[in-house]
């Protein structure tokens, strides 16, 4: 028969085994144990393999050191021209000093998310619309800035706050699409009009040098006939009777070049 003695000793053994294991720990490379000893915070521990002092020591959570991400939206919030807006983010932020994260914040990662958005919402209520699109690293800068402020006595450092989308109602869309095409509109006829300025500017150039120089514009007649003659798909070429007389006075080198040349030719020939 066993000895009831033998027994209990087993059993107290095998709970005093149990309690003492219990206060093994072991953490990842990246985490940090605060331990509280009968409720004072008395340092860190880990990465790695650990103990603590069962039902002395107290581990009130594990904190983890490395860089984390929050996304988080802004419900419908004005800008400063009075725009609503919704607009989506995401914060990069990182817990560098584990003991002001255990004694001076509680829930570290509510506290710095609630304090985000808060925070852009005041930036946006600071810049129009217009910036707000046109310059979302800037906001993004100046939101982390203030973030980081308020979380530095929290033990925690903001990385980086980035702007991931503008969401803007329907109709102020739709006012806007307009708005860019009337711009296209404007820039393209800006554009064609300043191109037929250059045009009659440079045909009046040319004009101004034919009339100085009139063996250029027989060059520049023969040439046109050229390519005309390269166009057509014809034998017949329509002249005007005002066609100037290409060459040297008098000796033109390729024969008939006018309409009066070929009539008066002709007379001669009658006679």
């Amino acid at each position: 028969m066993t000895d009831p003695e033998f027994i209990v000793g087993a059993v107290v053994l095998f709970f005093v085994v149990v309690i003492v294991a219990s206060g093994i720990r072991v953490i990842r490379e990246w985490e940090r144990a605060p331990v509280l000893r009968l409720g004072r915070f008395t340092g860190l521990k880990g990465p790695g393999l650990f103990y603590i002092i069962p039902f002395v020591d107290r581990i009130p959570n594990v904190v983890s050191m490395r860089v984390q991400t929050f996304p988080f939206r802004t419900e419908q919030t004005f800008t400063k021209d009075n725009v609503p807006v919704n607009v989506d983010a995401i914060m990069f932020f990182q817990a560098v000093d584990v003991e002001k994260v255990i004694l001076n914040v509680e829930r570290y990662l509510d506290a710095t998310s609630l304090a985000a958005q808060t925070t852009l919402r005041e930036v946006i209520g600071k810049v129009s619309f217009d910036e707000l699109l046109a310059e979302r690293e800037k906001v993004g800068v100046e939101a982390r800035n203030i973030i980081d402020e308020k979380t530095e006595h929290w033990g925690i450092k903001v990385v980086s706050v980035e702007v991931k989308d503008i969401g803007i109602p329907g109709a102020l869309q739709d006012a806007m699409s307009r708005q860019a095409q009337a711009e296209r509109e404007r820039r393209a006829r800006v554009t064609l009009a300043m191109a037929e300025y250059e045009a009659a500017q440079k045909m009046v150039d040319a004009a101004n040098m034919y009339e100085k120089n009139i063996r250029a514009l027989e060059l520049r007649w023969m040439n046109i006939l050229y390519e005309l003659g390269l166009q057509s798909k014809g034998t017949l070429m329509l002249v005007p009777t005002n066609t100037p007389t290409a060459g040297v006075s008098g000796f033109p080198p390729l024969g008939i070049t006018s309409i009066q040349d070929l009539t008066k030719q002709k007379k001669d020939d009658k006679t």
